[in-house]
């Protein structure tokens, strides 16, 4: 256990975190909301309750229920691929490390519920000025999509990262 305290493994508290709150709230929902039931907040927020079948935007949703088992492997796998990744990431890589846990977390919290539902729970509704209203999400979505732009960010602010990357893969040729 000692060699993963050095790694982006010392960060997974972050993935826990975002695990919870994700459930917490999407509890708080299951528990409070009908079915398509929007409370309103302000002006461009609402909470809402939708069911997810398919994956972002509801890619795939209105199909007969394949997709569940497609993006239960997905997830899966991505998960398998990000905790390894973590693994293998120096602890002082910040961006890199919180950008993975995060992700984690996400991908965690809409695989438990595509298992233990059959669907991922969305709640959050906003509308954006000049588009619409945005599609709703929940708080792992947001995990993976803020997750996701720190690692980007990383790869502009350390592009030295990632040409190491590219060393220690051709090296390993």
């Amino acid at each position: 256990m000692s060699q993963f305290k050095n790694t982006g493994i010392a960060w997974i508290w972050i993935a826990i975190l975002v695990f919870i709150f994700d459930q917490v709230t999407k509890i708080a929902v299951l528990q409070n909301f009908a079915l398509y039931e929007s409370v309103k907040i302000t002006d461009f927020f609402n909470l809402i309750y939708v069911q997810n079948f398919g994956a972002a935007f509801s890619f795939l949703a209105d199909h007969n229920g394949w997709q569940r088992w497609f993006f239960t492997a997905i997830a899966i796998f991505a998960v398998g691929l990000i905790s390894y990744w973590l693994t293998k990431t120096e602890k002082n890589k910040l961006l890199l490390c919180i950008g993975f846990n995060l992700i984690l977390g996400g991908a965690l919290g809409n695989l438990y519920d595509r298992v233990a539902y059959g669907f991922v729970v969305d709640f959050l509704d906003f509308t954006i000025p000049l588009y619409g209203r945005w599609p709703a999400f929940n708080i792992a979505d947001m995990g993976i999509v803020i997750g996701a732009g720190l690692i980007l960010l990383d790869s502009f602010k350390n592009p030295e990262n990632a040409e190491q990357d590219k060393k220690e893969q051709t090296a390993g040729k």
